[in-house]
C-alpha cells in the first residue's frame, strides 16, 4: 500500500475543498505554507455533476474574474406576476459556475497534491488522521495529515423537519432578444403550486438571448425528469413567454434543508467543512457565502497554530427561525409563496440579504419576523420542542 503524508488532507474538491485549499496555500507573510493534499473522487458516480453556485456579495470579491455574470437588481414575483424590481445597494448578485471555479482555481493553488481516489475510511489517531484511500486503478493509498478536512456530504442526518430543495434548469437561448439582463428573477410565483411547499421559477439572465431558467420546489420528494421538463417547458412558454429557444444544456439537484444539528467535529483531528460542516442555510439552500466565512476562519487559525474548527455557520437564533419556517411550510400553516412574496415586499433589500447571510442584530430579526405571519410562526414554534429528531 502506498502511503503519503501532509500537514492537510481535504477530502472533496467542491465549493469548500477548493476554497479552503486556496486559502490555506496563500498564509499571511511570515507564515509557513503547509503541506496540503486535495483527494477528489474520480470521474464517474461519485464525482458531482457540474453546479452553478450563486451568492450576493458588497463591492468587488475574490472570485469576480471567473464569474459568469452578475447582477446589481433582483425582482421576486407573486402569484399575480406583481413585484417590483428592487435595487441591491451595495450587493451584487454573483453566479459563478463550478467548471469555472475550478479551472481559474487550480493554478493560483501552488504547492498542492492533488489526488484521484476514493477515501474509504478516516481514522483518528493520536497525532493526526489516517485516510484509506482506493484509487481509480483498484489500487490501496494510504494517506496521513496531521489535520483532515472533509466536505463529503453526510449519508444521514437527524432532524424534526426536513423539505428537499430540488429543481431542473435549462441554459437556453431564445431566437429574439427577450430577456432582461440586468435583472434577476430571484422567485416568480406564477408557477402551480404543490399542495405542501412551494414551487417558484428562477431567471438568472446572462444576455439578452441568453439565460439560466430553472424550475424549483421546496416539497417533501423530488420529481421525475419529465415533470421537471414539463413544468420547465410550461414556465417557458406560458409565463415567460420566451418564443422560440434552444436548450444549450440541463442541471438538476436535490438540496437538503433541515434542522439537522451538523457535527463539524468529527474526531481530534477531523473536521467537515461545506454542507457537511452546517453551511447550507436551511430557509433558503444557500451555501457558498458560508463556505468562504468558514475556510477563511479555518485558514486563519491554522496558519496561527490554533486548532482549526469551523465555525458555526449562522446564529442560533437565525436557524431556530429557519426551523421555525420549515415546520410551517410542512405542515401546511405556513403558504410559501405569500410569506417569500411579503417578505421581499415589507423588508429592504439590503437588510433581507443581510439576515440571510446571518449578519443581522437581534433588532433586525425582530423587525423581520413582524413582516411574517405571527400567529402561525408563534403556534410553529410552540411545537418544536415536541417534534422528535429522525434520520433522513
Amino acid at each position: 500500500m502506498t502511503s503519503t503524508c501532509s500537514d492537510v488532507v481535504i477530502v472533496g474538491a467542491g465549493a469548500a475543498g477548493l476554497s479552503l485549499a486556496w486559502r490555506l496555500l496563500n498564509p499571511p507573510a511570515g507564515v509557513v505554507v503547509p503541506r496540503v493534499t486535495l483527494v477528489d473522487a474520480p470521474v464517474g458516480p461519485l464525482r458531482p455533476p457540474e453546479r452553478t453556485w450563486c451568492y450576493w456579495e458588497r463591492g468587488p470579491g475574490e472570485y469576480d474574474d471567473l464569474l459568469t455574470a452578475s447582477w446589481g437588481a433582483l425582482r421576486v414575483r407573486d402569484s399575480q406576476g406583481s413585484g417590483p424590481v428592487r435595487g441591491m445597494g451595495a450587493y451584487r448578485y454573483k453566479m459563478l459556475r463550478s467548471p469555472d471555479f475550478t479551472s481559474g482555481l487550480l493554478p493560483r493553488l501552488g504547492g498542492l497534491t492533488h489526488i484521484d481516489a476514493v477515501v474509504t475510511d478516516i481514522d483518528d489517531l493520536d497525532e493526526g488522521a489516517e485516510l484509506t484511500c482506493r484509487t481509480p486503478d483498484g489500487a490501496p493509498l494510504s494517506l496521513r495529515a496531521r489535520w483532515v478536512f472533509d466536505s463529503r456530504p453526510p449519508r444521514t442526518v437527524s432532524s424534526r423537519v426536513a423539505l428537499l430543495q430540488h429543481f431542473r434548469g435549462w441554459f437556453l437561448r431564445t431566437h429574439q432578444p427577450v430577456l432582461h439582463p440586468h435583472v434577476v428573477e430571484l422567485m416568480d410565483f406564477r408557477t402551480p403550486q404543490p399542495r405542501l411547499g412551494l414551487s417558484f421559477g428562477y431567471v438568472l439572465p446572462t444576455g439578452p438571448r441568453e439565460a439560466l431558467v430553472e424550475y424549483t420546489e421546496f416539497s417533501p420528494s423530488a420529481l421525475h425528469a419529465p415533470a421537471y421538463d414539463a413544468a420547465l417547458r410550461h414556465y417557458t412558454d406560458e409565463i415567460l413567454r420566451l418564443g422560440r429557444f434552444d436548450i444549450l444544456g440541463t442541471e438538476q439537484g436535490v438540496i437538503p434543508m433541515t434542522d439537522a444539528h451538523h457535527q463539524r467535529r468529527a474526531g481530534r483531528h477531523v473536521f467537515r467543512i461545506g454542507a457537511a460542516g452546517g453551511a447550507v442555510r436551511p430557509s433558503t439552500g444557500y451555501a457558498f457565502t458560508a463556505i468562504q466565512r468558514q475556510t477563511r476562519a479555518v485558514a486563519d487559525a491554522l496558519h496561527h497554530g490554533r486548532v482549526p474548527v469551523p465555525p458555526p455557520a449562522y446564529p442560533p437564533r437565525h436557524l431556530s427561525m429557519d426551523a421555525t419556517l420549515l415546520r410551517g411550510l410542512c405542515s401546511g400553516r405556513i403558504p410559501g409563496a405569500p410569506f417569500f412574496s411579503r417578505l421581499f415586499r415589507d423588508v429592504s433589500t439590503e437588510r433581507l440579504l443581510r439576515f440571510l447571510d446571518g449578519d443581522t442584530r437581534p433588532a433586525e430579526d425582530l423587525l423581520i419576523g413582524l413582516r411574517t405571519p405571527i400567529l402561525p410562526m408563534l403556534r410553529t414554534a410552540a411545537e418544536l420542542p415536541l417534534l422528535s429528531r429522525t434520520p433522513h
